[in-house]
């Protein structure tokens, strides 16, 4: 365990006859950060420094610096910063993978896409740094994966439900990985662009991705309508 706080408040020094002195600090009184603790609070200042730096901008000196402990503590709970960084990288994909798997339950495939859409925006709004991190490019994605096969496990969830709406209407199923791929692709490159643009409102932007998916160019709507119950 290690410390981490300190009680800073102070006591008043009395003299012999009684009279109110100078003050001075009390015995300060330190409160410890368990290991667990303190693997979280590297964690959490990784995954910032390497949303905003990448991962070869960043180094093991900057986060034991921001943590306020010696390089030795990083290399203890990681081995160094490809060890913190993959397990950064592995915690955010496994968020977006079942954040966007776990919104498909509606039954409509309009209403699935816009699920997915949603799922997607939903994790870039509020996961910003992981969602950066993810788009990087990093020498060490080869152990960690990558954005890239991040997609394509999110593509494999919508090929089932794809494949069974296609034998529904009478389509070749086997050409629902094909449109799977597709799908997802244009959802997570679209996702990209609006990290940074933010505009216009994510809702509009669901309507908009739904709306081409859905009627392809030929049949565009001028003003996409959302049909879920999500209208923001």
């Amino acid at each position: 365990m290690e410390d981490v706080a300190t009680d800073s408040s102070t006591t008043r020094a009395t003299s012999s006859n009684g009279s109110a002195g100078t003050e001075r600090p009390r015995r300060t009184r330190r409160t410890r950060m368990t290991g667990a603790e303190r693997r979280e609070q590297l964690l959490d200042i990784g995954r910032t420094l390497f949303a905003e730096k990448g991962f070869e901008g960043t180094s093991v000196e900057e986060i034991a610096a921001k943590a306020g402990v010696s390089k030795p503590v990083v290399y203890e709970h990681f081995g160094g910063k490809e060890g913190l960084y993959a397990v950064v990288v592995d915690r955010e994909m496994r968020s977006l993978l079942e954040g966007v798997t776990g919104a498909l339950t509606a039954g409509h495939p309009r209403e699935l896409l816009e699920q997915a859409a949603f799922a997607l925006l939903d994790y870039i709004e509020k996961y910003t740094d992981g969602f950066r991190i993810l788009v990087r490019d990093s020498p060490v994605a080869q152990s960690t994966g990558t954005f890239a096969s991040l997609i394509s496990d999110i593509a494999t969830q919508v090929e089932d439900i794809l494949g069974l709406e296609f034998k529904a209407r009478g389509f070749d199923p086997k050409l629902a990985p094909l449109y799977a791929q597709a799908l997802v692709g244009m959802v997570a490159l679209t996702g990209q662009w609006w990290l940074d643009a933010r505009k216009p409102k994510k809702a509009e932007v669901a309507a908009h991705l739904v709306n081409l998916a859905w009627h392809g160019l030929d049949g565009l709507e001028q003003k996409p309508r959302l049909i879920g119950h999500r209208r923001s």
